[in-house]
């Protein structure tokens, strides 16, 4: 439905899709995804942003340099300004956040693709405990109940601005591997959640706590929204899981190796996170000098060679996805 240079945007419905890609374990590919699942969509025809909430950073220097990042970026156009103050986006418009990397757009073959971003800060990691202060500063039960949305929303309240609804098809949130304040704005203002995972038991031991975690975020904040008084302005929500991609794989002979693959069975018949048929091999020739050239590795790739069809297939699998669902975060 969207292979090859079929404009994508032709199957998609007046709506902007929010996807959080997310996995308690770092070190699973989760930045290459994003950074490399948001430039095959954008080459589809679909305008797209990222926004960088881990603070390693990574997805912003996919596409700026160390050098550009402190140049143009650190002082003032980061997440990390939107996120600070009395309560984030009171005092930023994260709409003045945006920046549109030159390099990888040059790179786009399809003219109505767009890709943008929002950058991360290494000083982010902080903002948590900053957030966490603010949940405290009240001392009524409608009032406590009142900040928890306000912080746990502001995100989605943000994206919710008729600028990114009408600029963007799709949103990727690249979050922290934790569950921190900052990873739980990323949920609230979702509507599918994105788990990449290596195959092995690390990475995913905690599937099913995170499922439990989202679903308890969940819980909360729509019990907050439909408490008397206490919801004014807010709606529930109910992101789902779109799926578990599995990264990194170690192919032989045209398959997975047998101990990856029981890993893979073994998600497959026990998580509650249902497990996409699309896997990404490990390929340090694609991905081992990540960033560098400012373009992701699926953009410079231009023959069908078995990790650009593996990116393909998981576009047409999320995207797919996507145009089929009914969901309203906003």
């Amino acid at each position: 439905m969207f292979a090859g240079d079929v404009g994508a945007r032709n199957h998609w419905e007046k709506r902007m899709r929010v996807v959080a890609v997310m996995n308690y374990k770092g070190g699973v590919g989760k930045t290459t995804l994003t950074a490399n699942l948001g430039a095959v969509a954008a080459s589809r025809g679909l305008r797209v942003l990222l926004i960088d909430l881990d603070p390693q950073t990574n997805l912003t220097f996919s596409f700026f340099s160390i050098d550009d990042w402190h140049d143009r970026l650190k002082d003032d156009r980061t997440i990390r300004q939107w996120y600070q103050g009395e309560m984030p986006g009171r005092e930023l418009s994260l709409a003045d956040l945006v920046v549109t990397p030159e390099r990888v757009n040059r790179a786009l073959e399809n003219p109505v693709g767009q890709l943008d971003l929002i950058s991360s800060h290494l000083g982010l990691i902080d903002i948590d405990l900053e957030l966490a202060a603010l949940l405290g500063g009240t001392t009524t039960l409608d009032g406590s109940k009142r900040r928890f949305l306000d912080l746990h929303g502001c995100l989605r309240q943000a994206l919710a601005d008729s600028h990114f609804s009408n600029a963007y098809d799709l949103m990727l949130i690249d979050c922290a591997p934790n569950f921190g304040l900052v990873t739980k704005t990323a949920i609230v203002a979702s509507e599918l959640i994105l788990v990449p995972a290596k195959a092995d038991y690390l990475s995913t031991l905690g599937l099913d706590y995170l499922v439990g975690n989202c679903a308890g975020l969940v819980k909360e904040f729509n019990d907050y929204v439909n408490h008397k008084g206490g919801g004014g302005g807010y709606t529930p929500i109910d992101p789902s899981f779109l799926g578990v991609v599995f990264t990194m794989v170690q192919i032989y002979s045209q398959q997975v190796t047998l101990a990856q693959h029981r890993y893979i069975e073994e998600v497959r018949e026990s998580s509650r996170v249902p497990v996409l048929k699309s896997m990404i091999r490990n390929s340090p020739k694609h991905f081992g000098n990540a960033g560098e050239s400012g373009v992701p590795a699926m953009l410079h790739n231009t023959g069908k060679d078995e990790v650009v069809k593996e990116f393909d297939q998981l576009a047409d699998e999320v995207l797919g996805a996507l145009a089929s669902s009914t969901g309203a975060h906003q």
